[in-house]
Protein backbone atom coordinates (compact mmCIF):
# COMPACT_ATOMS: atom_id res chain seq x y z
CA UNK A 1 0.00 0.00 0.00
CA UNK A 2 3.55 0.10 -0.56
CA UNK A 3 4.67 3.68 -2.67
CA UNK A 4 3.39 6.48 -1.23
CA UNK A 5 3.56 11.02 -0.07
CA UNK A 6 1.66 10.27 -3.05
CA UNK A 7 2.90 6.89 -4.45
CA UNK A 8 3.69 5.90 -0.70
CA UNK A 9 0.87 6.95 0.61
CA UNK A 10 -0.44 4.89 -2.15
CA UNK A 11 1.31 1.91 -1.24
CA UNK A 12 1.55 2.79 2.29
CA UNK A 13 -2.40 2.61 2.74
CA UNK A 14 -2.58 -0.23 0.46
CA UNK A 15 0.79 -2.04 1.45
CA UNK A 16 0.65 -5.42 0.58
CA UNK A 17 2.70 -6.69 3.34
CA UNK A 18 4.82 -8.93 1.89
CA UNK A 19 7.20 -5.73 1.13
CA UNK A 20 4.78 -4.02 3.35
CA UNK A 21 6.14 -0.73 5.25
CA UNK A 22 7.20 -2.06 7.94
CA UNK A 23 8.96 -1.03 11.32
CA UNK A 24 9.91 -2.77 13.93
CA UNK A 25 13.24 -2.74 16.75
CA UNK A 26 15.65 -5.33 17.62
CA UNK A 27 16.83 -6.97 20.77
CA UNK A 28 19.11 -9.46 21.83
CA UNK A 29 18.17 -11.60 24.64
CA UNK A 30 21.47 -14.21 23.77
CA UNK A 31 23.67 -15.54 21.97
CA UNK A 32 22.95 -18.33 19.59
CA UNK A 33 24.89 -21.00 19.66
CA UNK A 34 24.65 -20.79 23.82
CA UNK A 35 21.71 -21.49 23.95
CA UNK A 36 20.36 -17.78 23.71
CA UNK A 37 18.14 -16.59 21.25
CA UNK A 38 17.92 -13.34 18.91
CA UNK A 39 14.61 -11.24 18.50
CA UNK A 40 15.19 -9.03 15.66
CA UNK A 41 12.43 -6.16 15.70
CA UNK A 42 10.57 -5.75 12.22
CA UNK A 43 8.51 -2.32 11.75
CA UNK A 44 6.03 -2.65 9.09
CA UNK A 45 3.37 -0.33 8.12
CA UNK A 46 0.14 -1.38 9.35
CA UNK A 47 -1.93 -2.81 6.71
CA UNK A 48 -5.66 -3.59 6.26
CA UNK A 49 -6.27 -6.81 6.01
CA UNK A 50 -5.36 -8.28 9.37
CA UNK A 51 -5.18 -11.85 7.88
CA UNK A 52 -2.42 -10.41 5.83
CA UNK A 53 -0.13 -9.50 8.53
CA UNK A 54 -1.16 -13.06 10.27
CA UNK A 55 0.12 -15.14 7.07
CA UNK A 56 3.42 -12.32 7.20
CA UNK A 57 4.08 -13.92 11.03
CA UNK A 58 3.94 -17.24 10.07
CA UNK A 59 5.57 -17.34 7.06
CA UNK A 60 8.52 -16.07 9.36
CA UNK A 61 8.61 -18.54 11.21
CA UNK A 62 10.07 -20.66 8.29
CA UNK A 63 12.81 -17.98 8.90
CA UNK A 64 12.82 -18.64 12.23
CA UNK A 65 12.86 -22.35 12.43
CA UNK A 66 16.42 -22.39 10.02
CA UNK A 67 18.27 -19.74 12.00
CA UNK A 68 17.07 -19.71 15.27
CA UNK A 69 16.14 -16.12 15.01
CA UNK A 70 12.80 -14.69 16.06
CA UNK A 71 11.35 -11.64 14.32
CA UNK A 72 9.31 -9.43 16.54
CA UNK A 73 6.74 -7.95 13.53
CA UNK A 74 5.49 -4.29 14.86
CA UNK A 75 3.04 -1.96 13.26
CA UNK A 76 2.86 1.64 12.71
CA UNK A 77 0.21 3.78 10.31
CA UNK A 78 2.04 5.29 7.22
CA UNK A 79 1.50 8.84 9.30
CA UNK A 80 2.62 7.97 12.27
CA UNK A 81 6.03 5.90 11.04
CA UNK A 82 6.89 8.94 9.10
CA UNK A 83 6.28 11.14 12.10
CA UNK A 84 8.48 8.89 14.71
CA UNK A 85 10.98 6.83 12.60
CA UNK A 86 13.57 9.26 12.38
CA UNK A 87 13.35 9.10 16.27
CA UNK A 88 13.28 5.79 16.65
CA UNK A 89 16.63 4.92 14.58
CA UNK A 90 18.15 7.26 16.43
CA UNK A 91 17.11 5.41 19.61
CA UNK A 92 17.99 2.46 21.49
CA UNK A 93 14.31 1.38 21.01
CA UNK A 94 14.29 0.99 17.32
CA UNK A 95 13.62 -1.34 14.86
CA UNK A 96 16.45 -3.71 13.64
CA UNK A 97 14.52 -3.91 10.74
CA UNK A 98 12.24 -1.96 9.02
CA UNK A 99 10.33 -1.43 5.53
CA UNK A 100 10.47 1.86 4.15
CA UNK A 101 9.75 3.75 0.66
CA UNK A 102 12.47 3.11 -2.07
CA UNK A 103 13.18 6.91 -3.36
CA UNK A 104 15.72 9.58 -2.48
CA UNK A 105 13.10 11.50 -0.07
CA UNK A 106 12.45 8.01 2.24
CA UNK A 107 15.69 6.01 2.05
CA UNK A 108 17.39 7.96 0.68
CA UNK A 109 16.73 10.60 3.93
CA UNK A 110 17.65 7.97 6.44
CA UNK A 111 21.14 7.21 4.48
CA UNK A 112 21.80 10.61 4.39
CA UNK A 113 21.35 11.27 7.79
CA UNK A 114 23.78 8.29 8.91
CA UNK A 115 20.65 5.81 10.12
CA UNK A 116 21.20 2.95 7.81
CA UNK A 117 23.64 -0.13 8.05
CA UNK A 118 25.56 -0.26 4.89
CA UNK A 119 24.80 -3.23 3.16
CA UNK A 120 27.13 -3.05 0.13
CA UNK A 121 29.22 -6.01 1.69
CA UNK A 122 26.61 -8.39 2.58
CA UNK A 123 25.40 -8.07 -1.35
CA UNK A 124 28.34 -9.52 -1.80
CA UNK A 125 28.42 -12.44 0.33
CA UNK A 126 24.97 -12.61 -0.53
CA UNK A 127 24.90 -12.46 -4.06
CA UNK A 128 21.49 -11.04 -4.23
CA UNK A 129 19.72 -10.62 -7.34
CA UNK A 130 18.03 -7.61 -7.38
CA UNK A 131 17.52 -5.39 -10.49
CA UNK A 132 20.52 -2.63 -11.18
CA UNK A 133 17.93 0.27 -11.56
CA UNK A 134 15.99 -0.90 -8.47
CA UNK A 135 19.63 -0.94 -6.88
CA UNK A 136 20.32 2.54 -7.32
CA UNK A 137 17.01 3.34 -5.78
CA UNK A 138 18.53 2.25 -2.25
CA UNK A 139 22.20 3.50 -3.08
CA UNK A 140 24.05 6.43 -2.17
CA UNK A 141 27.61 7.60 -2.64
CA UNK A 142 28.18 4.19 -3.69
CA UNK A 143 26.84 2.28 -1.11
CA UNK A 144 23.96 0.39 -0.81
CA UNK A 145 21.61 0.78 2.01
CA UNK A 146 18.48 -1.34 1.38
CA UNK A 147 16.55 -3.86 -0.79
CA UNK A 148 14.24 -2.26 -3.00
CA UNK A 149 10.39 -2.65 -2.73
CA UNK A 150 8.12 -4.43 -4.91
CA UNK A 151 7.99 -3.14 -8.39
CA UNK A 152 4.81 -1.41 -9.29
CA UNK A 153 3.18 0.24 -12.38
CA UNK A 154 0.68 3.08 -12.60
CA UNK A 155 -1.70 2.85 -15.78
CA UNK A 156 -5.22 2.16 -16.11
CA UNK A 157 -7.59 -0.58 -15.42
CA UNK A 158 -10.80 -1.30 -17.47
CA UNK A 159 -14.12 -3.27 -17.33
CA UNK A 160 -13.53 -4.99 -20.53
CA UNK A 161 -17.06 -6.45 -20.15
CA UNK A 162 -18.33 -2.30 -20.55
CA UNK A 163 -16.29 -2.22 -22.74
CA UNK A 164 -16.90 -4.48 -25.15
CA UNK A 165 -21.03 -4.04 -24.59
CA UNK A 166 -20.81 0.03 -25.54
CA UNK A 167 -18.57 -0.97 -28.27
CA UNK A 168 -14.90 0.48 -27.02
CA UNK A 169 -11.69 -0.11 -28.00
CA UNK A 170 -8.99 0.31 -25.06
CA UNK A 171 -7.92 3.86 -25.67
CA UNK A 172 -4.28 4.36 -27.42
CA UNK A 173 -4.24 8.24 -27.44
CA UNK A 174 -5.51 11.07 -25.27
CA UNK A 175 -7.70 11.47 -28.22
CA UNK A 176 -9.05 7.85 -27.90
CA UNK A 177 -9.29 8.36 -24.18
CA UNK A 178 -11.26 11.51 -24.43
CA UNK A 179 -14.07 9.97 -26.86
CA UNK A 180 -14.01 6.58 -24.69
CA UNK A 181 -14.94 8.84 -21.59
CA UNK A 182 -17.78 10.58 -23.21
CA UNK A 183 -19.30 8.12 -24.69
CA UNK A 184 -19.53 6.08 -21.31
CA UNK A 185 -20.70 9.50 -19.96
CA UNK A 186 -23.34 9.50 -22.11
CA UNK A 187 -23.90 6.12 -21.52
CA UNK A 188 -24.48 7.18 -17.62
CA UNK A 189 -21.44 5.00 -16.61
CA UNK A 190 -18.97 7.25 -14.85
CA UNK A 191 -16.00 7.23 -17.08
CA UNK A 192 -12.54 7.18 -14.54
CA UNK A 193 -13.18 6.27 -10.94
CA UNK A 194 -10.75 9.16 -9.32
CA UNK A 195 -10.68 9.96 -6.07
CA UNK A 196 -8.52 12.58 -4.35
CA UNK A 197 -9.68 13.35 -0.83
CA UNK A 198 -6.63 11.96 0.65
CA UNK A 199 -4.50 13.84 -1.54
CA UNK A 200 -1.57 11.24 -2.45
CA UNK A 201 -3.98 9.93 -5.29
CA UNK A 202 -3.22 13.01 -7.16
CA UNK A 203 0.36 12.53 -7.50
CA UNK A 204 -0.21 9.51 -9.25
CA UNK A 205 -2.79 10.91 -11.81
CA UNK A 206 -0.09 13.41 -12.55
CA UNK A 207 2.78 10.88 -12.79
CA UNK A 208 1.08 8.61 -15.35
CA UNK A 209 0.21 11.80 -17.79
CA UNK A 210 2.88 13.39 -17.55
CA UNK A 211 5.34 10.23 -18.08
CA UNK A 212 3.16 9.10 -21.09
CA UNK A 213 3.82 12.76 -22.35
CA UNK A 214 7.32 13.27 -22.05
CA UNK A 215 8.64 9.81 -21.79
CA UNK A 216 11.09 8.47 -19.45
CA UNK A 217 14.22 10.99 -20.42
CA UNK A 218 11.55 14.01 -20.36
CA UNK A 219 11.09 12.85 -16.59
CA UNK A 220 14.40 12.16 -15.48
CA UNK A 221 15.05 15.87 -17.19
CA UNK A 222 12.42 17.37 -15.11
CA UNK A 223 14.07 15.62 -11.85
CA UNK A 224 17.34 16.60 -12.12
CA UNK A 225 16.76 20.12 -13.24
CA UNK A 226 17.30 20.17 -16.58
CA UNK A 227 13.84 20.87 -17.67
CA UNK A 228 11.38 23.36 -15.98
CA UNK A 229 8.13 22.27 -14.25
CA UNK A 230 6.67 25.30 -15.86
CA UNK A 231 7.31 23.35 -19.17
CA UNK A 232 3.91 23.17 -21.81
CA UNK A 233 3.99 19.50 -21.33
CA UNK A 234 3.37 19.73 -17.38
CA UNK A 235 0.67 22.56 -18.12
CA UNK A 236 -0.90 20.00 -20.39
CA UNK A 237 -0.64 17.31 -17.98
CA UNK A 238 -2.57 18.95 -15.57
CA UNK A 239 -5.10 20.56 -17.49
CA UNK A 240 -5.98 17.20 -18.83
CA UNK A 241 -7.64 16.05 -15.14
CA UNK A 242 -8.52 19.74 -14.93
CA UNK A 243 -10.87 19.59 -17.97
CA UNK A 244 -12.21 15.94 -17.45
CA UNK A 245 -13.32 17.01 -14.46
CA UNK A 246 -15.33 19.81 -16.30
CA UNK A 247 -16.41 17.62 -18.69
CA UNK A 248 -17.94 15.01 -15.92
CA UNK A 249 -15.38 11.80 -16.74
CA UNK A 250 -14.31 11.80 -13.11
CA UNK A 251 -17.08 11.32 -9.95
CA UNK A 252 -18.41 14.45 -8.68
CA UNK A 253 -16.26 16.73 -6.24
CA UNK A 254 -13.10 14.03 -6.52
CA UNK A 255 -11.75 15.78 -3.82
CA UNK A 256 -13.99 14.67 -1.61
CA UNK A 257 -14.04 10.91 -2.85
CA UNK A 258 -11.59 9.08 -1.13
CA UNK A 259 -9.73 5.85 -2.54
CA UNK A 260 -12.03 3.44 -0.79
CA UNK A 261 -14.82 4.80 -2.37
CA UNK A 262 -12.85 5.25 -5.53
CA UNK A 263 -12.55 1.51 -5.78
CA UNK A 264 -16.07 0.43 -5.17
CA UNK A 265 -17.20 2.87 -7.68
CA UNK A 266 -15.02 0.40 -9.83
CA UNK A 267 -15.55 -2.79 -8.30
CA UNK A 268 -19.26 -2.31 -9.09
CA UNK A 269 -19.38 -1.73 -12.08
CA UNK A 270 -20.30 2.42 -12.12
CA UNK A 271 -17.33 3.60 -12.86
CA UNK A 272 -15.38 1.85 -16.35
CA UNK A 273 -11.83 2.77 -15.61
CA UNK A 274 -9.64 3.43 -12.66
CA UNK A 275 -5.88 4.93 -12.50
CA UNK A 276 -4.32 3.84 -10.05
CA UNK A 277 -1.39 1.24 -9.72
CA UNK A 278 -0.70 -2.62 -10.28
CA UNK A 279 -0.77 -3.20 -6.49
CA UNK A 280 -4.67 -3.30 -6.97
CA UNK A 281 -4.42 -6.55 -9.04
CA UNK A 282 -5.17 -9.04 -6.27
CA UNK A 283 -7.90 -6.92 -4.91
CA UNK A 284 -9.25 -6.70 -8.35
CA UNK A 285 -8.99 -10.46 -8.85
CA UNK A 286 -11.53 -10.79 -5.49
CA UNK A 287 -13.82 -7.95 -5.58
CA UNK A 288 -14.92 -8.57 -8.93
CA UNK A 289 -16.67 -10.96 -11.24
CA UNK A 290 -15.88 -8.72 -14.77
CA UNK A 291 -12.81 -9.28 -16.77
CA UNK A 292 -10.69 -6.41 -16.20
CA UNK A 293 -7.83 -5.15 -18.98
CA UNK A 294 -4.74 -2.98 -17.79
CA UNK A 295 -3.07 -0.25 -19.99
CA UNK A 296 -0.41 2.18 -20.08
CA UNK A 297 -1.78 6.05 -19.45
CA UNK A 298 -2.57 7.22 -23.05
CA UNK A 299 0.44 9.75 -24.98
CA UNK A 300 -0.79 13.32 -26.25
CA UNK A 301 0.45 11.58 -29.98
CA UNK A 302 -0.12 7.65 -29.15
CA UNK A 303 0.12 4.89 -26.84
CA UNK A 304 1.86 6.07 -23.76
CA UNK A 305 4.51 4.10 -20.85
CA UNK A 306 3.63 2.69 -17.39
CA UNK A 307 4.65 5.20 -14.85
CA UNK A 308 6.72 2.60 -12.90
CA UNK A 309 8.12 2.40 -9.48
CA UNK A 310 9.27 1.04 -6.30
CA UNK A 311 7.32 0.22 -2.96
CA UNK A 312 9.06 -0.09 0.43
CA UNK A 313 11.60 -2.17 1.26
CA UNK A 314 13.28 -3.46 4.18
CA UNK A 315 16.44 -1.73 5.65
CA UNK A 316 18.54 -2.54 8.62
CA UNK A 317 19.33 0.09 11.41
CA UNK A 318 22.40 2.10 11.78
CA UNK A 319 22.24 0.86 15.58
CA UNK A 320 21.17 -2.24 15.78
CA UNK A 321 22.58 -4.30 18.07
CA UNK A 322 22.21 -7.60 15.89
CA UNK A 323 23.67 -7.14 12.56
CA UNK A 324 24.74 -10.51 11.27
CA UNK A 325 20.87 -11.80 12.51
CA UNK A 326 19.25 -8.59 10.43
CA UNK A 327 21.23 -9.22 7.46
CA UNK A 328 19.85 -12.83 7.83
CA UNK A 329 16.41 -11.93 7.70
CA UNK A 330 17.23 -9.58 4.73
CA UNK A 331 18.53 -12.48 2.52
CA UNK A 332 15.21 -14.44 3.45
CA UNK A 333 13.59 -11.33 2.75
CA UNK A 334 15.14 -11.43 -0.81
CA UNK A 335 15.19 -14.88 -1.75
CA UNK A 336 13.86 -16.33 -4.73
CA UNK A 337 11.46 -18.38 -2.67
CA UNK A 338 10.27 -15.27 -0.70
CA UNK A 339 9.31 -13.94 -3.84
CA UNK A 340 7.27 -16.55 -5.40
CA UNK A 341 5.53 -16.43 -1.98
CA UNK A 342 5.01 -12.93 -2.50
CA UNK A 343 3.41 -13.20 -5.72
CA UNK A 344 0.85 -15.88 -4.52
CA UNK A 345 -0.48 -14.49 -1.49
CA UNK A 346 -0.16 -10.92 -1.86
CA UNK A 347 0.47 -10.56 -5.59
CA UNK A 348 3.54 -7.64 -5.25
CA UNK A 349 6.65 -7.99 -7.65
CA UNK A 350 9.50 -8.53 -6.62
CA UNK A 351 12.17 -6.64 -7.65
CA UNK A 352 14.58 -9.63 -8.70
CA UNK A 353 14.27 -11.78 -11.50
CA UNK A 354 11.69 -14.33 -10.04
CA UNK A 355 10.17 -17.78 -11.76
CA UNK A 356 6.74 -17.66 -11.92
CA UNK A 357 5.57 -20.81 -14.17
CA UNK A 358 3.88 -22.86 -12.33
CA UNK A 359 3.08 -20.53 -9.50
CA UNK A 360 -0.95 -19.89 -8.78
CA UNK A 361 -2.14 -16.58 -10.45
CA UNK A 362 -4.75 -15.45 -12.53
CA UNK A 363 -4.76 -14.09 -15.70
CA UNK A 364 -4.50 -10.35 -14.96
CA UNK A 365 -1.45 -10.52 -12.66
CA UNK A 366 0.25 -12.71 -15.14
CA UNK A 367 -0.40 -9.41 -17.26
CA UNK A 368 1.17 -7.26 -15.04
CA UNK A 369 3.99 -9.47 -14.26
CA UNK A 370 4.68 -9.93 -17.39
CA UNK A 371 4.75 -6.21 -18.56
CA UNK A 372 7.06 -5.42 -15.51
CA UNK A 373 9.10 -8.37 -16.23
CA UNK A 374 9.71 -6.28 -19.97
CA UNK A 375 10.24 -2.90 -18.19
CA UNK A 376 12.96 -4.18 -15.52
CA UNK A 377 14.82 -5.45 -18.66
CA UNK A 378 15.29 -2.28 -20.05
CA UNK A 379 11.67 -1.10 -21.19
CA UNK A 380 10.29 2.70 -21.45
CA UNK A 381 8.84 3.34 -18.51
CA UNK A 382 8.12 6.23 -16.20
CA UNK A 383 8.40 7.09 -12.97
CA UNK A 384 5.97 7.95 -9.90
CA UNK A 385 7.02 11.40 -8.93
CA UNK A 386 6.64 11.37 -5.17
CA UNK A 387 9.21 8.28 -4.58
CA UNK A 388 11.97 10.34 -6.23
CA UNK A 389 11.12 14.04 -5.18
CA UNK A 390 11.40 16.16 -2.04
CA UNK A 391 9.03 16.51 0.91
CA UNK A 392 8.72 20.08 -0.51
CA UNK A 393 8.22 19.36 -4.32
CA UNK A 394 5.69 16.27 -3.00
CA UNK A 395 3.32 18.78 -1.03
CA UNK A 396 3.22 21.45 -3.81
CA UNK A 397 2.72 18.74 -6.06
CA UNK A 398 -0.38 17.03 -3.76
CA UNK A 399 -1.72 20.84 -3.02
CA UNK A 400 -1.25 21.53 -6.35
CA UNK A 401 -3.62 18.47 -8.30
CA UNK A 402 -6.34 19.63 -5.34
CA UNK A 403 -6.25 23.28 -5.88
CA UNK A 404 -6.94 22.30 -9.80
CA UNK A 405 -9.72 19.91 -9.13
CA UNK A 406 -11.32 22.68 -7.42
CA UNK A 407 -10.74 25.10 -9.21
CA UNK A 408 -8.98 27.20 -6.81
CA UNK A 409 -5.36 27.75 -8.83
CA UNK A 410 -5.06 27.43 -12.76
CA UNK A 411 -2.64 24.63 -14.31
CA UNK A 412 0.02 27.39 -15.03
CA UNK A 413 -0.19 28.23 -11.22
CA UNK A 414 0.31 25.20 -10.36
CA UNK A 415 3.15 24.49 -12.31
CA UNK A 416 4.78 27.64 -11.16
CA UNK A 417 4.69 26.38 -7.53
CA UNK A 418 6.29 23.24 -8.15
CA UNK A 419 9.33 24.80 -10.24
CA UNK A 420 9.38 26.78 -7.16
CA UNK A 421 9.21 24.21 -5.16
CA UNK A 422 12.00 22.62 -7.03
CA UNK A 423 14.26 24.90 -7.08
CA UNK A 424 14.53 24.92 -3.39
Amino acid sequence: MHSSPAKFLAAATTCLLATACTGGTSSSSGDKGTGGTTTLRYLIEEPEDAEALQALKDHLKDFTKKSGVKVDVSTLDFNTMRTVLQTQLRSTEGPDVFNWGSGPSFGGALAEAGLLYDLTDAYAAHDWKVYDFAKERVSLDGKIYGIPGEMETIGIFYNADIFAKQGIDPPESLADLQAASEKLRDAGITPMAVGDKEGWEGGHLLSMALSSAVGSNGMQDLLAGDASWESPEVVEALSFWKKANENGLLPESPTSVDYDTSLSYYYTGDAAMIPTGSWLVGEIDDSTDFETGYIPFPGPDGKGIFAGGLGSGPFVSATTDAPEAAIELLDFLASEEHGQWTVENFHTIPPMPIDTSGLDVSPLFSQVLADIAGLAEGGDFGVNIDVLASDAFNEAMLDGMQAVLTDQATPKEVAAKLQAAAEK
